[in-house]
Order: C-alpha cells, then structure tokens, then sequence
C-alpha cells in the first residue's frame, strides 16, 4: 500500500478520506496518514479520525518513498496556487468505485473522480480536475486543469472546459459549446453558447453577469 496525505481538511476533503476507504474495500491500495492543512487552528487536530498532520511545508520537508498527495479544495484557483507550493510530490489520481468511466477517458494525475459520476468515452480529463459526485461527461468532451464540478453537473458531447474552471451545482452544457478558463458558471445555469474566459455566468440561458480583471 501507498502512503496519502490529503491536502485540505475541509468539507471535501473529508469527503475525499471516505472515497478512500471506500476504495481500499475494493482495492487496499492506500495508507491514509492524515490531512495538510495551512490552517493553524487545525494543526494537531483529529478530523475525522486522522490527525491533521501539518502545513504544506510539512509536506515539502517530508517526502518519503511511496507517499502520495491529492489536493481536495474546491475552489479551483486556490486549488491550482497550493499545489504550486509543493515541491516535487508524487499526485494520486482518485476515483470512486461507484463511478462510471469507459477505458477510453483519459485522466490527468490529482484528479478526484466521485460517487455516481458517468464519463463516456474519448474524453479527456486534466490535472487536478474535480469531478463531484453525480456528474455526467459525454463522448469528446475536453476539460483542462484544475476544473471543478460541483455535484450533479451535465457536460454534453464536444465540450471544451478551459483551466480553473468552476461549474456551480446542477449546471448543464450542451454540446459542443466551450467555456473559457477562470468562469464561474451558477447553480442550475444552462450553458447554451459559449462563454467568455474570466467571467461569471448564471441563468437560463447562462449569461456572464460581471468579469474579473485577476
């Protein structure tokens, strides 16, 4: 068995440590030690029965054979800046044994893949995707690094996600419209035409409400 650190001791990631032991009913294949977290009212703390085991520095200064990271923050550009602080760490890729996904996906390392979810074929997932639970992916669709999608989220056939992007709760895209890098698409937003980058998008048909500068 591989040692895993979980990075973020959040909701997510506490999810993420119950995917894992789901995962080792099936298959034992990780030794969960623990969570990094950044946050000091955590450090030393138990969260749900693992000890957070310290900061991203503490996994920088730690690296030993067979030991393993996945980064669970949702928030995909917070998620993209804490996994450039780490230096040199081995990724897992997760993915839950209730999730669906035909032998023709491809899945960049540090993504997380959940309960429910449906990926068809000729897909392409990238690094450190989240993929939450109950999300469907159709056939050719392209989704580059650090994209979430928050539970229940549709993606159609011929799809391009672009990197950091964030998909809301039950938001749907029909097929073949591409979405640029940095959007927030809403809860229940339906994509009908392709959308800006840096933008956030809600409604039905989504439509970008404000843009960001960062």
């Amino acid at each position: 068995m591989n040692d895993l650190v979980i990075v973020g001791a959040g909701g997510l990631g506490r999810e993420v440590a119950w995917m894992v032991e789901r995962i080792n009913q099936v298959n034992p294949k990780w030794n969960l030690l623990g969570f990094i977290d950044d946050s000091e009212k955590l450090k030393g703390s138990i969260v749900n029965g693992y000890p957070v085991l310290g900061s991203t520095e503490w996994l920088n200064k730690n690296k030993f054979n067979n030991l393993f990271a996945v980064c669970a923050i949702g928030a995909s550009k917070v998620r993209k800046a804490v996994v450039s602080r780490l230096e040199n760490v081995k990724f897992a890729t997760l993915i839950d044994p209730m999730a669906l996904i035909s032998d023709k996906v491809k899945i960049g390392e540090g993504s997380i893949i959940c309960a429910n979810s449906v990926l068809t074929v000729d897909i392409t997932i990238g690094l450190h995707n989240i993929i939450n639970i109950d999300c469907t992916i159709g056939h050719d669709a392209i989704l580059q690094d650090f994209v979430t999608l928050y539970p229940s989220v549709n993606i159609s056939g011929n799809t391009f996600i672009g990197e950091c992007v964030e998909m809301g709760t039950g938001s749907q895209i029909i097929q073949g419209v591409k979405v640029g890098e940095d959007t927030i698409v809403g809860a229940g937003a339906v994509i009908v035409k392709d959308l800006p980058r840096k933008c956030t998008a809600v409604g039905v048909p989504a439509k970008p409400i404000k843009f960001s500068t960062l």
